[in-house]
């Protein structure tokens, strides 16, 4: 990777500060407000049109999305790095590669919207608005995580953002319910319920498909096709790999994940359709993932590592975006270069607090089983160990 710039050091020269050259370079720059662009056409299933083949990114939401890209991406890496040094236990599964999913997806849709994931869910939790902090501090078991270090890296939550779960496809049918509460309430409001290839095939998500088709919930079911389910290829595993045509009855989408703009404009298609009371669609997201299915997984013994490094090099979501943004004077080389410098210390700040903020007090095991119940006593490992339960 390019190296990032250091800390700016103060000069004096004629006993005037200098001001760091980036800056200069940046302020003196005439910068595009905006640019359109082209983008990838969407495959369609049961659907007479589709996304538009063109957007208008502005400079603002273009610098918004390469940080947030950028963020993920560091943050990620730098998980990699804490559950290779033992500060994350158990299971973590990271999301590298598929950045443009992640933040095009919210980008799409309203805040007050609904999303439910699988397990590999730190990129949505960032961009559902958790920090950093709290999501690092979760994978280390930390109180200051959010879940107050007890749900881990597959179980974190945020508003309107339901997990992270631990099984297979269980979120397809709780996307429906979710999508069944918008509908009751009747505030105009859709689910975004995220799947992998692997769990597509599971026969929860085509029920969750029937029921969600029977009573027209407004639900985008999303299949992230990142190629591998767990260490097998879709094609060793799945009769069809045409998973937006897999609602049969519900029609669907393909999309290229790695384009952060054609992802926006495909979820702001599929969320206003589903918002006009059509019912549900399916969206299939084509990405990538860098590192392996889990920590345990090296990645490299089902694809090689020519694959994966082809991938970086041409179709990199970070990339691309910044590529676009440059060519079409809406920033400048040396202002991302800014913007790393500014993630990479935001990261190494989150990972400072994640290793040293204490774990929670075993005592505190049994709080927040039910929100609003008065306390009650949960047995421990043996009967002589109770636990007090506080709402």
């Amino acid at each position: 990777m390019k190296k990032m710039l250091t800390a700016a050091v103060s000069r004096v020269w004629s006993g005037v500060a200098q001001k760091p050259t980036s800056r200069v370079l940046v302020a003196s720059c005439n910068f595009s407000k905006d640019a359109t662009f082209e983008i990838k056409k969407c495959d369609l299933y049961r659907l007479e049109e589709g996304p538009p083949d063109t957007t208008v990114l502005t400079r603002e939401d273009g610098l918004k999305y390469y940080r947030m890209m950028q963020t993920i991406r560091r943050m990620e890496l730098k998980a990699d790095q804490l559950y290779k040094q033992k500060f994350i236990r158990g299971f973590c599964h990271l999301c590298d590669g598929q950045e443009a999913c992640c933040v095009g997806l919210e980008a799409g849709i309203n805040p007050t919207d609904h999303v439910i994931t699988s397990y590999r869910a730190h990129g949505l939790c960032y961009t559902r608005g958790l920090s950093v902090r709290s999501i690092l501090a979760e994978l280390t078991g930390r109180r200051g995580g959010c879940a107050k270090g007890k749900g881990g890296s597959m179980h974190m939550y945020a508003k309107n953002f339901y997990g992270g779960n631990g099984i297979v496809g269980a979120q397809g049918p709780l996307g429906a319910g979710i999508a069944l509460a918008c509908k009751y309430k009747g505030k105009n409001e859709v689910c975004l319920t995220l799947y992998g290839d692997g769990a597509a095939n599971q026969g929860q998500i085509a029920e969750a498909y029937n029921m969600a088709a029977l009573w027209k919930l407004p639900c985008v079911f999303i299949c992230e096709n990142n190629l591998y389910g767990m260490g097998t290829s879709a094609e060793r595993a799945a009769a069809s790999t045409d998973y937006y045509k897999r609602g049969n009855f519900i029609p669907g989408l393909r999309v290229d994940g790695m384009d952060v703009l054609r992802v926006r404009e495909a979820t702001r298609f599929a969320a206003d359709y589903c918002r006009s009371e059509k019912g549900p669609i399916v969206m299939e997201l084509l990405t990538y993932r860098y590192h392996g299915h889990s920590m345990s997984d090296p990645g490299v013994s089902y694809r090689t590592r020519q694959e994966i490094q082809n991938v970086r090099s041409k179709s990199d979501p970070i990339m691309l975006l910044k590529n676009r943004m440059v060519d079409n004077k809406l920033a400048t080389i040396e202002e991302f270069k800014e913007i790393d410098v500014e993630v990479r210390k935001e990261i190494d700040d989150a990972a400072h607090f994640a290793t040293t903020d204490p774990e929670p007090a075993l005592e505190e095991l049994g709080h927040h089983i039910y929100c609003d119940n008065p306390p009650f006593e949960v047995r421990g490992t043996s009967q002589w160990i109770k636990f007090k339960s506080l709402p």
